[in-house]
């Protein structure tokens, strides 16, 4: 049975066969490298243990998304018509190890098998949400599931013999690069006000052209958008860094100030959006990291305070947001040596911070300065060669003058751009 079960799989036509039945189901039968690579023995054993007790298992969600695009999937997310009493009772005669049981009661359970986690979801429909958490009901029917998905995108199923399952016309949104809600905008960014960045988060990832959006769908984003209020910061901050890791980011963001968001997602209300268009432009080649275009719409530091009191971003990222609003006018390249790298490497060399280098980088993409940030990759940190045990046995003892001889000579190896040697800098000192 299994053999047969892996032949089905691994056909080797790419689509086969369209067809339409109960009432808007699209089929169509994949068969790509992506998904072959899916079935190791892990997913094999899964699979039998399923196919054994009857029950369907398929993909779903963002993996299947994935997989029609012809990318590889990160993670892999299962949907069955085994409820989760029913998932354990068989993965405990299989002898399956599970783990982490927190999903349990919406319906995830977790198996383990060949050193990796499947995480497997009983299908369900929303039995009441407020904006936040949902009352589940376990169902055996794929379309409901289906219906309580945000984007039609995001809402298809693929089987593991290649079928798949798309009951509102995500195929063919994904073939058009179109992002839509499933069914009513409104009603599925009520059941999680998160949606509303979402949907921006997967038009910068599906969506040639920056401004193609439904206007029924921004007009439900806009009478909506006070709901983000009740997300909690980690959650926003999550869907934030991914959206200006995408595409379109200066019109999403632009977008997001005119439907009135800013507010909600601890950015200033009178963010300089011009400002961040300009760096998003400058710096968007080079895999700037989201503070760093998020920074440009800040103009004090008492905003970047308000920002990670509501977001709570990690320290490191606070920093640099931080850093960049302070040295964004102040810490530029010379007049007088345009070419040169040196006010940013003295800058390094003086902070004697561990993070300093990437800091500058980011200055750099921010600053739209292509050619020091490709010289500033190349460059090495060079080593101070003068210690306080060199200025001892050459008899200043004195702690106070150790540090003021130090921090002279210091400047002294700067102005040569790092080339003095030890000896040199020392007959300083002798004379």
């Amino acid at each position: 049975m299994a053999h047969k079960m892996w032949s089905r799989i691994l056909s080797p036509c790419l689509f086969r066969g369209l067809t339409l039945h109960r009432r808007s189901l699209f089929t169509m039968q994949l068969s790509s490298s992506q998904f072959k690579c899916l079935f190791n023995d892990g997913l094999k054993g899964l699979a039998e243990v399923f196919e054994k007790h009857q029950h369907e298992l398929r993909i779903a969600g963002g993996a299947v998304r994935d997989l029609l695009s012809g990318k590889q999937p990160e993670d892999v997310d299962f949907a069955t018509t085994a409820t989760p009493d029913q998932m354990k009772q068989m993965f405990q005669k299989a002898g399956i190890r599970m783990i982490n049981n927190k999903g349990e009661k919406h319906g995830t359970i977790t198996a383990r098998l060949h050193n990796e986690n499947f995480e497997v979801t009983t299908l369900r429909v929303d039995v009441q949400t407020d904006g936040r958490h949902a009352e589940v009901e376990f169902t055996t029917d794929w379309q409901k599931d289906s219906e309580r998905r945000d984007l039609t995108i995001n809402s298809m199923f693929l089987g593991l013999d290649g079928t798949l399952y798309d009951y509102f016309k995500g195929y063919e949104d994904l073939q058009n690069r179109k992002v839509r809600f499933v069914g009513s905008a409104e009603q599925r960014i009520q059941e999680d006000y998160l949606r509303i960045l979402r949907y921006f988060r997967f038009y910068g990832r599906v969506a040639l052209e920056p401004d193609e959006h439904e206007p029924e769908t921004l007009t439900a984003i806009r009478e909506n958008c006070r709901g983000l209020s009740a997300i909690s910061g980690e959650r926003i901050w999550t869907e934030l860094k991914k959206m200006v890791a995408g595409n379109h980011v200066a019109h999403l963001l632009e977008l997001m100030y005119s439907l009135e968001l800013a507010q909600y997602l601890g950015l200033p209300p009178d963010g300089n959006v011009e400002e961040m268009k300009r760096v998003w432009q400058n710096a968007k080649d080079y895999s700037p990291k989201p503070m760093t275009i998020l920074a440009s719409l800040f103009h004090c530091p008492e905003e970047v305070e308000k920002m990670d009191l509501r977001l709570k971003v990690s320290k490191e990222e606070k920093v640099l947001a931080l850093f960049l609003v302070k040295h964004r006018r102040e810490l530029c390249k010379s007049e007088d040596e345009p070419e040169s790298l040196k006010p940013f490497t003295d800058y390094i060399i003086d902070s004697r911070e561990l993070d300093s280098n990437s800091k500058v980088c980011e200055l750099l993409k921010y600053q739209g300065e292509e050619k020091l940030l490709a010289e500033l990759s190349r460059w090495s940190i060079p080593q101070f060669p003068v210690s306080g045990h060199d200025l001892r046995r050459l008899g200043v003892t004195s702690g106070k003058e150790i540090g003021a001889t130090l921090q002279k000579l210091r400047n002294i190896w700067k102005k040569s751009h790092y080339q003095m040697d030890k000896d040199e800098l020392l007959s300083y000192v002798k004379t």
